[in-house]
């Protein structure tokens, strides 16, 4: 595979696919399962200290599948480098967990 995730650090090749089981826990560390209603979210910036800079990836999670999924056209024009990303859960409620902060997103470069 083209990619990694240790530690919450994502380092993908620049143009590959990137698939990942999400896992969610409440506050006693026990599984959380999504209901209807629910939005898990990953969202990529090139820092965070430039908050008006728009995201540069924007995805929601499928429920059913709980896989996040980037497809080639997500990091195909980007440059190579480091980014910053988060992951939050919107619950139907209205009340949002950002379970993971702002972690490393590393793009590596291809060959062809």
């Amino acid at each position: 595979m083209s990619y990694s995730v240790k530690k919450n650090t994502i380092t993908l090749t620049r143009g590959d696919t990137f698939k990942c089981q999400v896992a969610l826990t409440d506050a006693e560390g026990n599984p959380y399962e999504p209901v209807e209603g629910d939005v898990v979210r990953f969202a990529v910036k090139k820092s965070c200290n430039d908050p008006d800079r728009e995201l540069l990836i924007e995805k929601e999670v499928d429920l059913e599948t709980m896989i996040l999924t980037l497809d080639p056209e997500d990091t195909k024009t980007m440059d190579f480098g480091e980014y910053v990303y988060d992951m939050e859960l919107t619950m139907n409620s209205g009340e949002i967990d950002t379970f993971i902060t702002a972690s490393p997103f590393i793009l590596t470069e291809e060959v062809y």
